[in-house]
Order: structure tokens, then sequence, then C-alpha cells
């Protein structure tokens, strides 16, 4: 069996319609019973769908009505419980459980809401609940909207720190030119590195009752391939589709990533300044050293400097030397408060808690 993997899926409108004006119920249980095949393997999987508008148009007949901003948003309005619904009666089928999530840019720019946003979708996994995440379309402005879900879903990928992020469309991938007028294009099996020329070979949007094309699919591979995700772009109406990626099967177009996740991260993390430091005693150093352990609040001696949580720290030892920097999981306020406590005293001494490690392990690199 394939390692197990976290796996970001984004679902286009023209797929979830199978091409119609209306959302079609066979293809997304096709779609569904896909997704719940993976998660029962054991792979952790979130769907970033689109369609909420197509399928608010559905529930009212399909009016005749503007393309302006508030029109848009009333049939987001509309369609956003619809799909949600259609999702959890398909998911029930299989007795897996979705939770949905409504994102907008600023919930990710903003790092204490980038923060719960993590921490929420996190927990979802931890608990084997599916998020379904969309825009928040119905209040959501411009200045402050992702725009598309092809993008939308690269910085879920992003947050959740996954594996894989695949785009489900209606065309079969990346073409060397556009193949509804250039019957010589041929796809593009694999890029390894997204450039200028790779921007060139994407059009305009593609399908009438979407909001994304090929370009916002580049932009998001381009996104996902610096934050050391592979993504695949491919047909969503090929049988057995997202198994056969996840199984290593070459279809549609393969991005590779520019780094390795861990790579990465790990660079970010040793070239960010400290906004803080966090002095520990002997026995945390060395625990921390040996590599694999999460520094704990019982293992604290002092805090130097104002910070908030999620920002990056220095940890010092008792000689004064940085042995690791790290993201912190408390603000300086309450790590101050928690110098030399064990973890199940956090909740005593805060009155609530963002788990029991002050840096946790998959967000510390060592400097030694």
């Amino acid at each position: 069996m394939t390692a197990s993997k976290r796996i970001v899926v984004k679902l286009g409108t023209s797929t979830l319609t199978a091409g119609t004006r209306q959302i079609n119920r066979q293809r997304m249980l096709e779609i569904v019973q896909q997704v719940a095949k993976l998660h029962q393997q054991g792979h952790e999987m979130v769907v970033v769908t689109s369609g909420a508008m197509a399928a608010g148009r559905e529930r009212l007949g399909f009016p005749e009505i503007s393309r302006s901003v508030p029109a848009k948003q009333m049939l987001s309005a509309v369609g956003q419980g619809r799909l949600l619904h259609l999702y959890s009666q398909l998911f029930d089928l299989f007795d897996i459980a979705v939770g949905q999530v409504l994102l907008t840019r600023d919930d990710l720019a903003d790092r204490s809401r980038y923060l719960n946003a993590r921490d929420t979708l996190d927990t979802l996994l931890e608990h084997r609940i599916i998020p379904v995440i969309n825009e928040n379309d119905t209040t959501a402005t411009h200045e402050i909207r992702v725009g598309d879900n092809d993008n939308l879903s690269a910085l879920v990928a992003n947050v959740m720190e996954a594996d894989l992020l695949i785009l489900l469309t209606d065309i079969p991938g990346l073409y060397t030119a556009d193949p509804r007028t250039d019957q010589s294009a041929t796809l593009i099996p694999i890029v390894n590195q997204i450039d200028d020329s790779t921007y060139a070979l994407a059009g305009g949007a593609g399908s009438s009752v979407g909001t994304g094309g090929m370009m916002t699919k580049i932009q998001a591979a381009h996104l996902a391939s610096r934050s050391g995700i592979t993504t695949v772009i491919a047909n969503g109406s090929l049988p057995d589709v997202l198994a056969r990626i996840v199984g290593g099967e070459a279809l549609g177009t393969r991005f590779e990533p520019a780094a390795s996740s861990v790579e990465s991260r790990k660079r970010w993390l040793l070239a960010e300044k400290p906004r803080g430091l966090l002095h520990v005693d002997a026995g945390a150093a060395r625990k921390l050293l040996k590599g694999g352990a999460s520094l704990l609040p019982v293992g604290m001696t002092a805090v130097e400097n104002t910070f908030e949580r999620g920002e990056l720290l220095a940890v010092v030892d008792p000689s004064g030397k940085r042995i690791a920097h790290g993201l912190t999981s408390y603000n300086s306020a309450d790590l101050t408060k928690l110098c030399g406590a064990k973890s199940s005293q956090i909740v005593e001494r805060l009155g609530y808690s963002y788990g029991d490690a002050a840096i946790h392990r998959n967000n510390l690199v060592l400097l030694v």
C-alpha cells in the first residue's frame, strides 16, 4: 500500500457539473467515492470545492441576473448550504463526517487567523473528518478575495503542509498549445520548473461556469511548488483518477516541487530573524539536540522580548548558545507564565491550551 499522505483535492465547477449547467450528482458521487476510498486507506484528505454559485443558480431555476458582485454573492449564499448538504449526504454513505470551512485571503494573511485556520483543519483531520473548503464568497470583498479556488487550494495545501495537491478539471492537463484550436497540441506530462515559458502556455478562463482557467492552475502549482508540494492537474472524469494519481500513475500534468517541504521549511526557519529568545535548561537542551523532541514548558527557564503566537524564536541553552529556531505555540506573556510548568498544568495556568509543546518538533530546526 502507498505510504499515508496528506492530500488536497480541488474540484472545479466544470468537474462537478460534468459540463452541464447544474451539479451532476452522479459525478459528485463518483469523486466522493474516490476520496472516501483514499480516506479509508489512511490518507488525510482535504477537499477544496467550487460549485456554490452553480448550485445557487440551479436552486433558483437558472435566473437571468447581472454579473455584479452582489448577484454572485446571492447565488453563493443560496448554493453554499445546498452544496455542503450534498457532500454530507454522499460522504454519509461511507460513514465519513465532513466539516465546512469557509476562507478568504485575509484569513490566511493574518498570522493569528492563519494559525486558527491551520489548527482547525489539523483537528478535523485528527478526528478523521474531511474538511470541505470553499472561499467565503457571500461576504468577501474584492480586496480580501483569493478570487479562484485553484489558488485557494494551493494556499490551503501550504497551510496544511500537504504532500500532494490534485487539481481536477475538465481537460487532461497542460498542453503545448490550446488543444481546442490547435490539433497539433500535445499533453505535457511533467513540468520540472515553472517559469515564464510555462505561463505563456496558459490561456484565459476555460469553462463558462467556473472562475478559473489554466493560468490560475499554473499559479497554484507554482505556489505549491515553492512550498515543496507536488501538484497534478488531471481530468476529473477519468475512472478512479485520484487513486491512480496517488498510486504513481502518470496522468495529466505533474508539477515537481522546487524543494522538498522539509528542505523548504528548514531554509525558512534558518533564515528568518527570530522575534524572541527562549532560554532552556540543560536537560531540555540535551533532548532537543538528540533530535525528534518537542520543547515542553517544563524545560523553559526564561523568555525574552515580546512576540505573538506563531512567530519564530531562537532557543538558547544555559551557556547562552543558540541551539535551535522554532515557531512558538504561545505568545510571550503565556510562555512567561508557563516556564517550568508540566504540560498537564497548561490549562490550569492559562485557562486554555494550544497543545503540550511550547515549540512542536515539526516547527523546530536545530542550529548545531
